[in-house]
């Protein structure tokens, strides 16, 4: 494993968990050579589907874009990082379930919107009115509604 913030190859793992919802491992590590510290992360590779796109075009499942979409939605919001893991494990466990070779985005999308609505009501609107293209007050208004 290289170390993030010297080129140099060698380091120690000094401590090894089972993520809280046992969907990784998480190692704490040490390089050999600047003494600084950091952690990764080891998770199963699983072969997702494609995504089609609304303009019929297909993409690769990216986990860094749901994480991303989700840390936007989230920013400044009282939910920890292992929540955010646990919700994404359980978003691509229900992708994987479904046992199929393309998925519409948009079916990706609602499934993230599931997620947040259980994390945070907050992120769940901020997520939703760019997601739905919320357009004035009463998409607002209707999506509280659905909240409530």
């Amino acid at each position: 494993m290289h170390c993030p913030f010297c080129p140099h190859e060698e380091t120690q793992v000094i401590d090894s968990r089972v993520s809280e919802d046992g969907s990784a491992v998480r190692r704490r590590r040490r390089c050999e050579k600047c003494d600084k510290r950091f952690t990764t992360y080891e998770r199963i590779e699983l072969s997702m589907p494609a995504l089609v796109k609304k303009d019929g075009s297909r993409v690769e499942y990216s986990r860094d874009k749901i994480l991303s979409s989700m840390r936007l939605a989230l920013r400044k919001r009282p939910v920890s990082s292992e929540a955010l893991d646990v919700a994404i494990a359980s978003l691509e466990e229900r992708v994987t379930s479904l046992g199929e070779k393309e998925i519409p985005t948009s079916r990706i999308g609602e499934m993230v919107m599931r997620e947040l609505k259980r994390l945070d009501k907050v992120a769940y609107i901020r997520f939703a009115s760019v997601y739905r293209s919320f357009e004035d007050i009463e998409s607002f208004e209707t999506a509280l509604k659905e909240l409530k």
